[in-house]
């Protein structure tokens, strides 16, 4: 069984991940329309958009804010936000516990990795990353991979695509799900970038099958 399909909020936030990763204004304005016309809560792109700094970088994410803010005509809902450094033992209790639902088995030797690469980049994926930013409130877990799936898709960066498609299967997205979401992104892909994102899939839900 593939497991249920995506709900409308969660297509038009997809669809808004890629076009965020792709950057182009009119697809953005594009996507931007279609999430407001869906009733896409507010909270959920704002939450979009802010986890977007982690995969697509400051300047797409600031123009992605900028085109949401303008069309939304209202401002983010920031009382409950804890973006205080007071609260960085939090974020990083937080994001232990998040990355190691995405990450699973491997946690471990994915801190040992980036460790190895610089220990401030350990830091800031735990800390930053995960806590800080995919462990807020406002999306849930699953759907937030989903549209790390999409970008990282858009962005043709296997390993990453590799790691988020097996956390969107750890944070509860369904195969069904997964693949839906990949059809959408389809649309953003040139043909060769779509091959290796289905082949790079195949692969991980091969694997997922196969585990006890």
């Amino acid at each position: 069984m593939s497991g249920p399909v995506l709900d409308d909020v969660t297509v038009r936030l997809v669809e808004l991940a890629a076009s965020i990763a792709v950057g182009d204004h009119a697809a953005l304005q594009s996507s931007v329309s279609h999430a407001v016309s869906a009733g896409v809560p507010a909270l959920a792109v704002d939450e979009l958009v802010l986890q977007s700094v982690l995969t697509v970088g400051w300047p797409r994410a600031l123009v992605a804010a900028g085109i949401w803010r303008t069309a939304v005509g209202a401002p983010a809902q920031s009382e409950l936000d804890d973006i205080g450094y007071e609260h960085h033992p939090e974020w990083t209790r937080r994001g232990e516990a998040t990355c190691r639902i995405i990450y699973g088995e491997h946690y471990d030797k994915l801190r040992t990795n980036v460790r190895a690469l610089h220990p401030a980049l350990e830091t800031w994926m735990v800390t930053e990353g995960y806590g800080r930013t995919l462990a807020r409130p406002g999306l849930a877990l699953a759907v937030r991979e989903l549209c790390t799936v999409a970008q990282t898709a858009v962005l043709r960066t296997p390993r990453q695509l590799h790691s988020h498609l097996l956390g969107a299967l750890r944070s509860g997205a369904s195969v069904g799900q997964i693949e839906e979401t990949l059809q959408l992104v389809r649309a953003f892909l040139p043909d060769d970038a779509w091959r290796e994102t289905s082949l790079i899939w195949q692969r991980v839900r091969a694997a997922a099958e196969r585990a006890p």
